[in-house]
Formats: C-alpha cells, structure tokens, sequence
C-alpha cells in the first residue's frame, strides 16, 4: 500500500465501533483528508484509541480526526468525558470560559482526536431553535469575548478552533439540516451584528471557519458555503481570513440546491472550502471522493496542516492532573444545572 503525503480535500465518517476492510479502503484514498466521528463511533476512551489508531494506519499518511464537542445538546462522546454545558451558560460565567475550552479540547486531544468544531460563534437572536443555547449569547460583543476565551483555552491545550457557522445561523428558524434556511436581512445587519464575533476571532489569529447552510439574498442566492461572494469577497478580503474554511455537511438538505454531491463538492471547492465534508451518506461520500479531481495544493495543506491537534498529556497523565480535576469537578457541576 502506498503512503499518501498531503492531507486530502475530502472529510469523511465511518459506520461503527471498529473500521471495515472498505472503510480502510476508502480512508487510504487520495482524497481522504480527515474522519469526523459520531457517538455511534463510541464505546469506551479505550475503544476509541484503538480506533483513530486504525484510522490513522489505514492512512499511511496525514490526516485530520475531527468532532462536534461543544457541550450540551451537541456533545458526541458522554461516558468517560466530562459533561460540558450549553454556550450559553458561560455569560453569567464568564470566569470559566476559558477553562472549559481547555477542558473540552485537552479531553479530546488525550485520546488522539485533532479538534473538535468549536466555538458556535452565531449571534442567539432568539428564532433559531438548532442554535439556540449552543450560541453564547444575544449579544455580538458579548458572544465575541466568551467565544474568544473559549478558544483561548482551546489554544493552550494545543487545540485549533473552528468558529461557525459564517456568516451567521442565529437569525432564521428553519433548520439547515432538513431544510434550506432564507435570512432576508441586508448586509449592513449582518455587518453590524453576525459578524461581529467572526471579526474579532479572526483578528486574534482564528485557524478555521465552516460557513452555513444558509442563503443570505440581500448578497448572494446560493448558500454561504456555495458563495465566493460570501468566502472569498468578505470572509477572505474584507475580514482577512487565511485559514481554513471547512464546508457543512454536502449531505444537509440545506445544500441540495447546490445540485447532486459532485456539483456540490465542485461549487463548495469553487467558491473557496478547503475541506469538504460527506456525512451520514457512505454512497455520496465514495462519489465525492472519486469526482473531485487529484491535485495538491500547497495553500490548502498548509491551512489544514493547522488543524494538526498537538496533545500535551496523554489521558492518563491528564486526569492524573490537578486542574484536570479541579476544572472537570467544576464543569460537571454546571453541567448538572442544565441536565
């Protein structure tokens, strides 16, 4: 089996507990650059060691394993983790922020993941019940210093952040997952409100974005994801973004528009996204996979390499650890005020 040398354009995910011979295929092709994996990929810590270390052999290569831990609703492996709170209970805590950013990635880094996607940078306007209390708060600015906290914390465990969902998910009630949400509100809104959190991350050196799902028309009408409008003229240019952007799930109803999963994969790549992701969808992820064409591309490994976890304890070192407890007993406890 040959070694792929650069991380690919492609996230993919897999069934279960343990990898088949055609996930290990599939996981060795060129365009394969990360696993994003789900609660039903978890058993125990042990269990899921033992998968990223196949994942990563099955590579031969670079690649990224990726999460959504962001505590609350959104919170893939439970048992064995620290429960961690919704966003938005850090606003009458501010003083943990921080803490649990260190937590949350110091946890995940331990067992091999390289991020999670974290922090949810949407502005909470009160409509969007799929965002609701995984925003930080009603407020920009306030949103924009606890998410900056959070990341910071994020950092010193050795975790790169991924602030979405660009340029905004908190203000349209339709969810981007089953449905194609419209936000009709001009520019100058967003600007002044939406964007506000995304400036001041990117302004502190943010690593990665995942634009939404979602079609802003006072700008563009396709979807933020499939926009050079959107991730080239403001995200690039105006806000001076050089990370990498990672695109929302192809397989969401929100990014059928975009037409079947080749031309989302080509539109998505086109418009700007460094990575693209296929989940839930073994099928459309193989056609992804094998449509888009085999090229490196110096600018986007560099920006992906980025997101290169960096761990700083291994698990047991970690919970061995005075503030691994001190900060987990305290999380935990929040966390049961919102159980």
């Amino acid at each position: 089996m040959t070694t792929n040398s650069a991380i690919g354009p492609i996230m993919i995910d897999v069934e279960g507990l343990t990898l088949t011979t055609h996930e290990q295929e599939k996981i060795h092709h060129p365009n394969t650059g990360a696993v994003i994996l789900f609660s039903r990929n978890y058993e125990s810590p042990e269990q899921l060691i033992a998968l990223i270390d196949s994942i990563r052999n099955a590579r031969k290569g670079p690649i990224l394993i990726a999460v959504d831990q962001e505590g609350g609703r959104v919170q893939r492996f439970k048992q064995g983790f620290t429960r961690l709170p919704p966003a938005n209970c850090y606003r009458e805590r501010p003083e943990l922020a921080e803490a649990a950013g260190w937590l949350m990635a110091s946890e995940m880094l331990s067992v091999g993941i390289d991020f999670s996607f974290a922090p949810v940078l949407d502005v909470d306007c009160g409509i969007s019940e799929v965002i609701g209390d995984r925003s930080f708060s009603t407020d920009p600015q306030l949103t924009a210093q606890l998410a900056a906290s959070f990341r910071k914390g994020m950092r010193s465990a050795g975790m790169s952040a991924t602030g979405k969902h660009f340029p905004g998910h908190g203000a349209v009630a339709a969810d981007s997952h089953i449905a194609l949400p419209v936000d009709e509100r001009e520019l100058s809104e967003i600007r002044t409100k939406d964007l506000v959190p995304f400036k001041l991350l990117i302004e502190q050196g943010l690593e990665a974005v995942m634009p939404a799902h979602v079609v802003y028309p006072a700008v563009d009408d396709m979807p933020a994801g499939f926009s050079q409008k959107w991730l080239q003229n403001i995200l690039r240019r105006e806000l001076y973004f050089n990370g990498a952007i990672f695109s929302d799930d192809l397989n969401m109803e929100g990014a059928a528009i975009a037409g079947d999963f080749s031309e989302r994969a080509k539109l998505a790549q086109q418009a700007g996204c460094d990575m693209l992701l296929v989940c839930n969808n073994p099928k459309a992820a193989e056609q992804v996979l094998d449509s888009v064409p085999i090229k490196t591309d110096p600018l986007r490994t560099q920006r992906l390499d980025a997101m290169r976890g960096i761990p700083k304890m291994t698990r047991a070192m970690l919970q061995a650890s005075n503030q691994w407890q001190q900060i987990s007993q305290q999380i935990a406890q929040i966390s049961n005020e919102y159980a």
